[in-house]
Parts: structure tokens; sequence; C-alpha cells
């Protein structure tokens, strides 16, 4: 009989983590990565340098047209507050 495997999670899709995975993907990592064919990690960046996080305070009203307009817009709410943002400001200038 074969003793139960460590329980180490699962992986981004679900898969769980088993030993026979560990040993295959240290094996991946003993012949070495190309780097190109690495993920790039972290967020893109926008505009000119680094961005910042603003929290903003949203009546349950309007958080929920921006969320509307996200989902019928296919693209993210902080995408549509950004484009509003630019739009007011280009209309204040």
């Amino acid at each position: 009989m074969t003793e139960p495997e460590t329980n180490r999670g699962r992986t981004r899709s679900g898969a769980a983590i088993t030993d026979e995975l560990v040993e295959r993907w240290a094996r991946e990592a003993e012949a070495g990565y190309e780097p190109e064919r690495l993920r790039p990690r972290g967020r893109p960046s926008m505009g000119s340098g680094p961005a910042t996080s603003t929290p903003v305070r949203l009546d349950p009203e309007l958080r929920a047209a921006v969320e509307q307009r996200a989902e019928r817009d296919g693209t993210t709410i902080s995408d549509v507050i950004r484009d509003a943002l630019r739009h007011h400001l280009d209309e204040a200038s």
C-alpha cells in the first residue's frame, strides 16, 4: 500500500499539486528556463510611469451605473472610471 500524498494545495487551474507534479517542476527548474518563454510578472505599465491606486467612494447608484457600463462595454470598472475622469478633465480644459 502506498502512502497518501501530502496535501500541497492546488494550481491556479484547480489541479491537485501532487508529489509527481512537484518533481516535474523541480526537473524543469534544474534544466533551466529560457527567459523569453517566462511570462512577465506584475501589472502592465500605464502612461509615463508607475500607476498609483486612489480609493474613491461611490454611492450605490453611481457604483451600479459604473458596473453596468463596464459590463456593457466589456471592460473593467477601473477603465470606465479612468475614461470618465479623462473626459471630464479634457472638457474642463
